[in-house]
């Protein structure tokens, strides 16, 4: 099968392009190497894929993308909260114009195949959380006036408890805190609009907190488990703000391309949205801990207090539907993937 997969130079691009090739799919790849995620072209980039340095915004360049493809794994994304508001012309032109421009061109090309859309937990916002008096409630942002007391934890509206985390699944509501997680979503509804309308498919995978081989290092767009390991890489103690009990999963970035398979191969009708992630939540501070005990690190992690705005307290995935239709679980546990990725390198 002739796959297109876009940001295919990225961090999870690469990964899924690899366990393409290594499946013996005929590969093409996509990539602006955007200079937020590249200072200079990847050393670890796969021969056997064939490489269109191109941006998807660009019509001609959509158009030449698809020519040929069966299926679509779109990875390509401006990811990270950025730096300010600023940044949001950056986000919704390179996520959401440039996942319409991709569409058209497969509009043009009448393209009824699978599409996998490489999406996120973000969309979210906060995670599932239930009272111990009134059951499962739906949280908001949490208030400043709290924050700045140092008060983390969500609590009913109704009485005033603290109130439990449970692991989100993919019926929760939405709730985007961010311009990257509105344009998350609206990546979303842009495929799932284009599979209903042309007999296509369209399976969405929420990645949780992915991490491995290949992350960028320290940039206002690197994951948290990337920028604590550029910190212990350059000798400082990692600054984990609030109290460091937030809890999230982080899921390696190879089970993430094995999620991205399976929903390839999955049956042709099946159109879905699946959280994707290592079903193992754990602590950022624990994350920070483990990850600075297997690099031999001389700092241990600092917990700082503070926060940023749009943070959420928990979020953390039910997986149960992943297994049930793509059959896929991860294979990766967190202190095995953690422990390689102390030593694993990390893009320039």
């Amino acid at each position: 099968m002739r796959v297109l997969v876009t940001g295919a130079a990225g961090f999870i691009g690469s990964h899924v392009a690899d366990a393409l090739v290594a499946a013996g799919h005929d590969v093409v790849g996509v990539d602006s190497v955007h200079p937020f995620a590249h200072r200079r072209m990847p050393e670890y980039l796969n021969p056997s894929v064939e490489y269109l340095w191109a941006d998807l915004r660009d019509a001609a360049a959509a158009a030449a993308s698809v020519s040929g493809v069966e299926a679509v794994s779109h990875q390509a994304s401006m990811v990270g909260l950025g730096v300010d508001f600023r940044d949001s012309v950056d986000y919704v032109t390179n996520n959401d114009v440039a996942t319409a421009q991709l569409l058209t061109a497969l509009h043009d090309r009448r393209f009824e195949g699978r599409i996998v859309l490489g999406g996120s937990m973000v969309v979210y916002g906060e995670g599932r959380y239930r009272c111990p008096e009134h059951g499962v409630v739906r949280v908001g942002a949490r208030a400043t006036h709290r924050l700045d007391r140092a008060q983390w934890d969500p609590v009913c509206a109704s009485c005033g408890r603290t109130l439990d985390p449970e692991p989100v699944d993919e019926e929760a509501p939405v709730d985007p805190r961010s311009v990257y997680a509105a344009t998350k979503l609206h990546q979303e509804h842009l495929i799932t609009s284009y599979a209903r309308e042309h007999a296509s498919s369209a399976i969405v995978l929420r990645y949780h907190n992915v991490y491995g081989p290949r992350m960028p290092r320290n940039t206002p767009y690197a994951g948290v488990a990337s920028i604590f390991r550029s910190a212990y890489e350059d000798r400082f103690a990692p600054r984990v703000l609030e109290d460091g009990q937030q809890r999230r999963d982080f899921v390696h970035v190879a089970d993430v391309a094995r999620a991205n398979l399976a929903a390839l191969h999955a049956p042709q009708d099946l159109s879905t949205t699946c959280n994707v992630a290592s079903g193992h939540p754990m602590t950022v501070l624990d994350m920070a801990t483990t990850l600075g005990a297997a690099f031999g690190a001389d700092h241990a992690p600092e917990v700082v207090g503070g926060y940023r705005l749009g943070d959420v307290r928990h979020v953390f995935a039910s997986i149960e539907r992943a297994r049930r239709l793509l059959k896929f679980g991860a294979e990766v546990s967190p202190g095995e993937g953690l422990s390689e990725f102390a030593t694993a390198p990390l893009r320039a």
